[in-house]
């Protein structure tokens, strides 16, 4: 019995050798496998490191204005008689736009031109008779004096009558109509607006570290993104302070108009043109790759062999960005070679291959 048990304990054991053996035999063998292969290069895109003429700028977002646009109110109150324009209308400067019932004001208008006749024939006969010295001179004073007082109230009875003949101050576009005829209105009541569309003004605000870079008569761009609308302008007034709730200062700057393609109170984007900067080092912004480490960007270098080419992961520090480029303050050189795309499967010192038959990005520093 003792002999049956200690053959199976010993069977038992070369089993399990047998098994161990045979794991850690392979292991190795896949091992040597496997450090006998070379991995494929990776395919990548490149470009060469050049500096760039660099054109720095502000960017914002603004409101359009037109530079004369104002809501024309009622004068004097009564009937619409007349509207004598429709939208969207081109109006002239001194164009009569709305007239109210006049009739009272025409009435007192004559009694009042009246009036001022017979003090003018009372002042010639006080005057002719003071003349021939059968009249009083206070009596000349008194029919002057009346005369004057006519003429005023002539002239208070016209103003009245003008107010009801509403005139355009400027030329322009006149929007919808908001009153009718035959409706009662009363001082104050807007019945249009009127917006002169051949130069807008743009409202924008930029942040207080930019004070430095503005200045009267800078040129800046805007554009729409309704219409493709974009147009150059000046900067035509700075705000003299600062906002201290948002920190930011608020500019004004003019466009022209001339197709009318812009309108009050759409949105825009403002950029302010600042000099150009020769020297500087930018490259595409696909070619960064960031991360909890830093930015980073894989530069490729020469491998062991004249055809083998690996790839370093340099940390860099970035600046300003512009279109599709952006600034490398720190980190790389010119004549560097860097890679622009296929970093998700990079890590440093792999081995790549260079594939540019895509073009990802211009070379253009703007």
């Amino acid at each position: 019995m003792f002999k049956r048990l200690f053959i199976a304990i010993i069977l038992l054991g070369m089993i399990v050798g047998g098994i161990v053996w045979f794991k850690f035999f392979r292991d190795e063998m896949i091992a040597q496998f496997l450090s006998g292969m070379t991995p494929a290069p990776v395919p990548v895109t490149a470009t060469t490191v050049e500096p760039v003429t660099w054109q720095p700028g502000i960017d914002a977002v603004g409101t359009s204005l037109s530079a004369q646009g104002v809501d024309l109110a009622i004068e004097s109150g009564g009937l619409v008689r007349e509207i004598r324009f429709k939208a969207n209308d081109e109006i002239a400067k001194d164009q009569v736009l709305l007239q109210i019932d006049d009739d009272s004001e025409r009435a007192s208008l004559s009694a009042a031109q009246a009036a001022l006749t017979v003090a003018e024939a009372e002042a010639n006969r006080a005057r002719t008779l003071s003349e021939r010295g059968v009249g009083a001179a206070s009596t000349v004073e008194s029919t002057v004096a009346q005369v004057a007082s006519a003429r005023a109230q002539v002239a208070q009875v016209q103003t009245s009558l003008d107010a009801k003949k509403l005139s355009a101050p400027f030329a322009g576009v006149i929007g919808i109509p908001r009153v009718e005829v035959g409706q009662y209105v009363t001082p104050g009541a807007i019945y249009a607006t009127l917006q002169d569309l051949s130069r807008m003004r743009v409202d924008f605000s930029v942040p207080e570290q930019q004070i430095a870079n503005l200045i009267m008569g800078g040129a800046v761009t805007v554009a729409s993104e309704v219409g493709g609308y974009s147009a150059e302008g000046r900067i035509t007034g700075i705000e003299p302070r600062v906002d201290p709730n948002s920190r930011l200062i608020s500019v004004r700057a003019e466009v022209q108009n001339p197709n009318g393609q812009l309108v009050p109170g759409q949105f825009l984007r403002v950029r302010i043109q600042l000099p150009q900067e020769d020297g500087v080092i930018a490259v595409p912004q696909t070619a960064v790759s960031s991360s909890l480490y830093g930015d980073s960007i894989y530069v490729i270098r020469q491998g062991d062999t004249a055809d083998e080419l690996k790839v370093e992961q340099v940390f860099v520090t970035l600046g300003r960005r512009s279109g599709t480029r952006i600034e490398v303050i720190k980190g790389l050189a010119s004549g560097d070679r860097i890679v622009t795309s296929g970093q998700n499967r990079l890590t440093s010192g792999a081995k790549v291959r260079i594939d540019d038959s895509v073009t990802l990005d211009d070379k253009t520093g703007n």
